[in-house]
């Protein structure tokens, strides 16, 4: 948007200015060799997306609708304590988190509510929406109010502006990742993610940023999924990826932030610390992924076998946020940024 930072120059200038956050060269370099590992075995490429159960299968216009719904509710599902989150049991399976609104959504679809087409959900009451997101843990999905309001409007643009279908929003970018998110921005308010730093305008634009990652993980690439610049899309800057970042020794907290961040402070949007942990965390995944690349172009020169082998900062977003889910018990010691809104 005009007159504000790209996300990753956002990220550069945060970094090279802030006070409580920094990067730690050498858990850079060594989070790096893991990943070059994982794309050589072909465990860290497009098709990570789809490997995940509650995903759709397919790459047509109702897989996109379906990426397109659940990135406009996309956030904030933390909860205060650990033992009282929303949950949802879908196919005898519980699941928490973001999984839980992806599998209320399937569960809604197999239910009979059409709620990933526009047409429907342009005009959804508060009613439906709690009962297609009801919990089954007693503990109700954060922000039901907020997520009404950005359905209702998502909704309302794509039947009035792009006959009633995002494929549409998609077909106007003709294959460009930063065209589709200018025209995300331009036309849906909820994903204008963007905070004030040293007197200047930094764009996140975490939700904006996921859906196209996801669109183009979605159709693996192709189709739909195809992006010429791709590789410009930066990490999704939200709360759990610092986390494991710190865990992994990327990233380093002060002191005070620190000790803060453990008492359960909650930041506010746009705090300058809330600002500094997101910008110095998308840096530090750019820093990843050029480590990477230049781990390949070694291995190439080494071996002379040239290679398809490539890396970007969604891939690298997608690893460190499943692994912060596998390895959750042991990043229970490290706190994540508490903070409640739309953006993330």
């Amino acid at each position: 948007m005009e007159g504000v930072m790209s996300p990753r120059d956002a990220g550069r200038y945060i970094t090279e200015n802030c006070q409580d956050v920094s990067i730690v060269d050498a858990g850079v370099v060594k989070l790096a060799k893991i990943l070059f590992e994982k794309v050589k075995t072909g465990d860290f490429d497009v098709k990570m997306w789809r490997r995940h159960e509650l995903n759709p299968q397919t790459m047509d216009e109702e897989a996109v609708n379906w990426v397109f719904l659940t990135a406009v509710l996309n956030f904030s599902f933390w909860s205060e304590k650990e033992s009282e989150r929303y949950e949802v049991i879908y196919k005898g399976k519980g699941y928490t988190g973001y999984w839980a609104l992806c599998a209320a959504v399937n569960r809604a679809l197999e239910e009979g509510y059409p709620i990933t087409q526009p047409s429907f959900y342009a005009t959804i009451s508060e009613d439906v929406l709690k009962k297609i997101f009801r919990s089954d843990s007693g503990y109700n999905i954060p922000l039901l109010d907020r997520r009404l309001e950005v359905l209702l409007e998502a909704g309302q643009v794509l039947m009035e502006r792009y006959q009633g279908s995002f494929v549409n929003v998609i077909k106007e970018a003709n294959k460009s990742a930063q065209t589709l998110l200018k025209l995300v921005l331009q036309h849906f308010s909820s994903f204008r993610d963007i905070a004030e730093y040293n007197g200047k305008k930094v764009g996140f634009y975490k939700r904006a940023q996921i859906l196209i990652g996801d669109v183009w993980g979605c159709c693996e690439g192709q189709g739909l999924g195809e992006f010429t610049d791709v590789d410009t899309i930066t990490m999704f800057a939200d709360y759990r990826i610092p986390q494991a970042l710190v865990y992994f020794g990327v990233v380093k907290y002060s002191e005070s932030l620190m000790e803060e961040l453990k008492r359960g402070k909650l930041l506010t949007s746009g705090d300058k610390q809330e600002v500094e942990i997101r910008g110095v965390s998308l840096w530090a995944c750019e820093l990843i992924r050029d480590e990477i690349l230049r781990l390949i172009k070694e291995d190439e020169a080494e071996t002379g076998v040239p290679t398809s082998l490539t890396a970007n900062a969604i891939l690298v977003d997608h690893y460190l946020w499943d692994i912060r889910r596998e390895m959750a018990d042991q990043m229970v010691d490290i706190p994540f940024h508490r903070c409640r809104g739309i953006f993330y």
